[in-house]
């Protein structure tokens, strides 16, 4: 996978690609990640990349130039599946959405900033539209670190269990069952005798079980969906 990132800061972005999981996929060559400082799509001395608003308003807005010839650039070297922009009013991201990117080859991201992007930039360039949650923050660069860590994990061979995504929080609609590891008994805590029985099926018996039940009481709203 290729994931081109569009962005004001991209000293912001650099380092969280630079340690573990992100680092390792990158080593073996399974991902590549290129930042892309939107000022060096830009002319004039300046560098400017944002203006005030037509009609008045709080806020700058960036402009629909740099992004165009940015974007642009970028489709003239390969074919992308997705240009996504991260935006607090946009699909929000679910383990769902993560599974389905993850089978993509090559996107663009493009982080937001100040009061947003030239509606123009949305009508005309982005195919997917993703949120993290419903706040706002002051630029789309945390969001789209989040996006790569969340799809980055799940493609073969970046974890070394490749069961392990399988397994994850929100897989099926389900929370984590509950896990445990050594010592088998801690300060008179024990752990669930069915986890040290070694008899498999019973085991996976338990933790869909404690699983279904996990979800319930935390997150009721995810076995509503399932009906």
């Amino acid at each position: 996978m290729r994931i081109d990132i569009i962005t004001v800061v991209p000293d912001l972005l650099k380092s969280p690609f630079e340690a573990s999981i992100m680092q390792r996929s990158i080593a073996k060559g399974l991902v590549e990640v290129h930042f892309h400082n939107l000022r060096d799509y830009v002319t004039d001395n300046y560098r400017q990349i944002d203006d005030y608003q037509f009609g008045g308003g709080a806020g700058m807005v960036m402009m629909i130039e740099p992004i165009d010839k940015c974007i642009t650039a970028l489709k003239q070297e390969r074919t992308y599946d997705e240009v996504i922009y991260m935006t607090p009013d946009g699909e929000t991201l679910n383990q769902g959405l993560a599974n389905t990117m993850s089978l993509k080859q090559n996107i663009i991201i493009l982080c937001g900033h100040y009061k947003g992007v030239d509606q123009r930039v949305r009508d005309h360039f982005i195919t997917k539209e993703i949120s993290i949650g419903d706040y706002v923050l002051s630029g789309g660069e945390l969001g789209a670190l989040i996006l790569c860590d969340a799809v980055i994990r799940l493609i073969p061979g970046v974890l070394g269990n490749e069961t392990s995504a399988l397994t994850d929080s929100f897989q099926d609609n389900l929370l984590a069952p509950p896990i445990y590891t050594r010592p088998a008994e801690y300060k008179g805590w024990k752990v669930p005798e069915v986890l040290t029985s070694g008899n498999f099926p019973k085991i996976e018996a338990w933790r869909e079980e404690k699983a279904y039940e996990h979800t319930k009481k935390r997150r009721p709203d995810l076995l509503t969906d399932q009906e």
